[in-house]
């Protein structure tokens, strides 16, 4: 069934009641490779409760949030997961994540363009607790074989590197189980785990999660660039422009730009073929 873009885009916001606690952050650091080496003090404070310190790309799973946000079963829409990838994020902080949390979280899909032979739904979500707004999350859902309805084409930036070597550039491995750790945060698409739902796909096997390296390569610029500190991060976008297998590893790239650090990741066994573009962090 095609995508009904006018209905999708029309209908009324979904409300959520979102929890979180301690254990939750603990296991998506976990999940994003933190804990190497297990008792380095930097990687403690992902890890050890007395210590917490919250990634804010934790804000794309916090209390199941991205699985309830019902981007992908919202009126109008009735799409194949195998037909699904991950297009961009973009998270925006308005003050650090609470080591625990009730907040409400309200999603809405925001756009649905028209690439032609895919569509892409952006999806919306606005996370509030007492004590005022948290963060707005941008998910940009790709949908290959839904285009072509005559929509908007909508925008199609691109964030060039700069013409010079990078401030820094990290490695980070890919552990072989790290996403099947990483779907108990809350994805449970079994393209990252059945390795016969992966080839039917169009895939050799399961691939990572894009919000997976999403968090790894955010993790690698606060623990690099920002001196560890996550209140420092203001906002993170990227756009997921390949796939990553567990078992190989990312190479990070990062240039320094005042109040903003752009960013690029590859996988370095296929030859650095791209994974994270035209990606950005923004901070204080």
């Amino acid at each position: 069934m095609p995508i009904d873009a006018a209905k999708a885009v029309s209908a009324e916001p979904r409300t959520t009641a979102l929890t979180w606690g301690h254990k939750d952050i603990l296991l998506y650091h976990l999940g994003i490779g933190a804990g190497v080496p297990a008792t380095d003090p930097d990687e403690l404070r992902y890890t050890l409760e007395s210590r917490l310190h919250v990634l804010p790309s934790f804000a794309t799973v916090a209390g199941g949030g991205m699985a309830l946000a019902g981007g992908l079963t919202a009126p109008g829409v009735d799409v194949d997961l195998a037909a699904v990838l991950h297009g961009g994020q973009t998270v925006e902080l308005r003050r650090p994540i609470p080591v625990s949390g009730d907040a409400t979280q309200t999603s809405k899909v925001a756009a649905v363009y028209d690439k032609g032979k895919a569509a892409v739904i952006v999806l919306r979500t606005d996370v509030a607790d007492a004590d005022g707004p948290l963060w707005t999350c941008d998910t940009r859902i790709f949908v290959r074989g839904e285009g072509g309805f005559g929509g908007e084409r909508g925008p199609s930036e691109r964030v060039q590197p700069p013409a010079r070597e990078p401030d820094r550039t990290v490695e980070r491995a890919i552990r072989e189980d790290q996403a099947l750790l990483y779907r108990l945060s809350g994805d449970w698409n079994p393209l990252h785990a059945d390795p016969e739902f992966a080839k039917v796909a169009g895939f050799e096997k399961p691939i990572l999660h894009g919000l997976c390296s999403y968090g790894m390569v955010l993790k690698a610029v606060v623990d690099t660039v920002l001196d560890g500190d996550v209140a420092r991060v203001r906002s993170y976008t990227t756009r997921f422009a390949g796939v990553v297998y567990p078992g190989e590893t990312l190479r990070v790239r990062m240039w320094r730009d005042r109040a903003r650090v752009q960013v690029t990741a590859t996988a370095v066994e296929r030859d650095d073929a791209p994974v994270l573009t035209d990606t950005i962090v923004e901070h204080a």
